[in-house]
């Protein structure tokens, strides 16, 4: 297999990580999620703040956040080796606190493939500037 084969489907099995989270974000299914992130996982929120991947399982248990619309858009996947860089935009619909109300952000995602296996390690999300 060359190389170029290799980062090909590297670059699918990223991009159906992706999908499969952005389902499961929706449904709020934290198996999957559990599946894709790893231990050590950790996201900044576009004020900064951290939040470790047990965090974010508990913040779905609880229902204390939803996501009943996720659009991704602008998907772009880097791979170097064992590790690869996400980045692009998102288009969400969010339930917090008993409100409903759309949000747009830029992410940029860190990927380490462990045991074979691509796992999310760190999240980075930010408001983008207006046009």
């Amino acid at each position: 297999m060359s190389m170029d084969m290799s980062i090909d489907n590297d670059e699918q099995k990223i991009l159906a990580l992706h999908e499969a989270g952005d389902k499961a974000l929706m449904s709020s299914d934290v198996a999957v999620l559990t599946q894709i992130f790893a231990d050590d996982y950790v996201q900044y929120n576009e004020s900064g703040k951290a939040f470790t991947k047990q965090d974010v399982h508990e913040s779905f248990r609880s229902g204390a956040i939803r996501y009943p619309s996720i659009v991704s858009t602008g998907r772009q996947i880097r791979v170097f080796g064992d590790t690869a860089v996400v980045h692009g935009s998102e288009s969400d619909e969010v339930e917090s606190d008993g409100k409903r109300f759309s949000i747009r952000y830029v992410y940029l995602d860190v990927l380490r493939k462990q045991n074979g296996e691509w796992k999310l390690v760190a999240s980075q999300l930010a408001r983008p500037m207006p046009k």
